[in-house]
């Protein structure tokens, strides 16, 4: 063993012994996570909002708009993307003050079902949505850098990789060097999003009429369509429970988990639709449809030729935010896998000084650096993504429903707003959207289907091999 590395082993808990919230006694931590809270409700709101505002704001408008008729209903899909994003929220919201540890969904399926659905879920939701995440984020990155510097594509490569290394060596040295960076880049994101939509409409080179609208003669819609319309929607919207992954760092989780994700994703909704009002208010929908990159497009119209710069560099400072806190979320759920046996050996080490899940955060730069070297697409990525995301909520929101019957009298410091009917219409909801992917995206939900069934032989092999101090029944 490195004599940099501690193991969390359940002899080394006296550190924790002491009386103070968020300390290793309280019964809702694991008792062999070795992780300290010093996370501040500012911190895991800037969080939230980091992990949601990144490439998708600037790369889907486009295709959403292709598959929708008119500007109210682009404007009602992100609308409805942000209540669905919402109703999972108040779920989580929940769950995470039940259970205020690392590992997010692992640990909701894992406690309400079953240790195999729980890493099923984690497995998913570290090599897919995260994983896949953090390279299409670097990838990103690489290709906004392009619009400034000429590059080839070997240095978009190389480019992407290094960010991954860098992003993760940041997160390895310190939790609250990586969270004092996440809420630098917050805080330049939104100032520059908003300075973004302000400017532009104050700049009257463009059509209001165009946001109110409807601008064709019938606007009826298919439910294909629609559900087709929130792959990228509800891609654009991943990270918003970005807190719950990191809940055993946070002070007070029981009061400031759920007002982290309430006010994050608030935050997040006001932008995205004011964001959305603005590529209406510059572009004909018709062009729209035919975008790329729609905030790139709507600053040629409202900016000018100063567009472009303008642009790539609030892209590049979005999707750096967002990566830096995926990298930061991402390893908690590895972490809290081995902590139970169900992850490779060693991953659930915790650096001696700098206490963060060194070996954890190593695996995610490993396995993204993979998805870069193979990546293939944006969109497939995005839709394989997706439908992985859709999977893992409805998991978890089943999680709050299976713990309500199963643990009715459980201390619950927040309880989910609207249970039962509005998780239900929340499983309701992402049930559809997952059918008409797999119907239309048959490839990429696959993709998503596939990797979860290559953890089934993964979980047999470290159910087998676990010690019986990492203790694989529910608490």
């Amino acid at each position: 063993m490195a004599p940099e590395l501690e193991r969390s082993e359940s002899g080394e808990r006296a550190r924790g012994s002491r009386n103070e919230p968020g300390s290793h006694s309280e019964p809702s931590r694991h008792p062999r996570d070795r992780l300290v809270p010093e996370l501040s409700l500012l911190d895991a709101t800037f969080l939230v909002v980091a992990s949601v505002i990144g490439v998708g704001i600037f790369l889907t408008p486009g295709d959403i708009a292709a598959l929708l008729p008119s500007a109210r209903w682009i404007l009602a899909a992100w609308s409805f993307g942000g209540l669905l994003s919402l109703a999972g929220a108040l779920a989580n919201a929940e769950l995470g003050t039940i259970f205020p540890r690392a590992g997010g969904d692992y640990v909701y399926l894992r406690e309400a079902f079953h240790p195999l659905a729980g890493f099923l879920v984690g497995w998913l939701s570290f090599f897919v949505i995260q994983g896949g995440t953090v390279a299409t984020l670097a990838m990103g990155f690489s290709k906004a850098l392009a619009d400034l510097v000429m590059l080839s594509s070997g240095q978009e490569v190389a480019i992407a990789v290094a960010l991954i290394i860098g992003t993760s060596l940041l997160n390895w040295w310190g939790l609250r060097h990586g969270a004092r960076a996440n809420n630098v880049t917050s805080v330049l994101k939104i100032g520059a999003l908003a300075l973004f939509v302000v400017a532009g409409l104050a700049t009257g080179h463009g059509d209001l009429s165009r946001v109110v609208s409807s601008g064709v003669a019938s606007d009826a819609i298919g439910l294909r369509a629609f559900g087709l319309a929130m792959s990228p929607v509800l891609f654009a919207y991943l990270g918003w429970n970005a807190s719950v992954f990191v809940a055993s760092e946070i002070r007070e989780p029981s009061r400031n988990v759920p007002r982290s994700l309430f006010v994050g994703l608030a935050f997040v909704i006001a932008i995205y639709l004011a964001v959305n009002a603005l590529y209406l208010y510059a572009i004909p929908i018709d062009e729209l449809r035919h975008t790329k990159n729609a905030g790139e497009a709507a600053a040629a119209v409202v900016f000018g030729r100063v567009s472009g710069t303008v642009v790539a560099l609030l892209v590049l400072t979005s999707i750096l935010g967002t990566l830096n806190a995926t990298v930061l979320t991402t390893p908690r759920i590895a972490y809290a896998m081995a902590l139970d046996g169900l992850f490779f050996r060693g991953v659930d080490r915790v650096h001696a000084t700098r206490r963060t899940p060194a070996v954890a955060i190593a695996v995610l730069a490993v396995a993204s650096i993979g998805f870069v070297l193979t990546l293939q697409s944006f969109i497939g990525i995005l839709n394989s993504t997706t439908f992985a995301i859709v999977l893992a909520t409805i998991a978890d929101t089943l999680a709050l429903f299976a713990l309500r019957i199963r643990a009715p009298g459980r201390a619950r410091p927040y309880r989910a707003w609207g249970y039962p009917i509005v998780p239900a219409v929340y499983i309701l909801a992402n049930a559809v959207v997952a059918a008409v992917l797999i119907g239309s995206k048959t490839r990429e939900s696959a993709i998503s289907l596939l990797t979860l069934a290559a953890g089934l032989p993964f979980y047999w092999w470290f159910a087998r091999t676990a010690h019986p101090s990492h203790g694989l029944g529910r608490t």
